[in-house]
């Protein structure tokens, strides 16, 4: 992760209240109100990319299913098998 990102109290801080978050109502309500629709909308299409991926979908067929251009999907591909493993750990808790 980079430094300026991982050393930054105030992203501490964010990934704190993340982590406080109880239910999906309040993780709802907490993205509304930090976050525009349309960013709310983009980390959305970046996790179905995540678990499309994983699963073996080509990407022809992840743009077809989603819409998001094949650049957002092979950047989430590249992230997915070679960042700090955060889509993969969430992707192992959701259903």
């Amino acid at each position: 992760m980079e430094k300026q990102i991982q050393n930054n109290p105030l992203v501490n801080q964010l990934c704190e209240a993340l982590s406080a978050v109880d239910t999906t109502e309040d993780a709802l309500n907490l993205l509304r109100d930090l976050c525009t629709f349309s960013e709310i909308t983009a980390m959305s299409e970046r996790l179905e990319v995540a678990k499309q991926v994983k699963k073996g979908t080509s990407y022809r067929q992840i743009n077809k299913n989603t819409g998001v251009s094949t650049a957002t999907i092979t950047r989430v591909a590249h992230w997915l098998h070679h960042g700090e493993g955060g889509y993969e750990s969430i992707l192992n808790h959701l259903h």
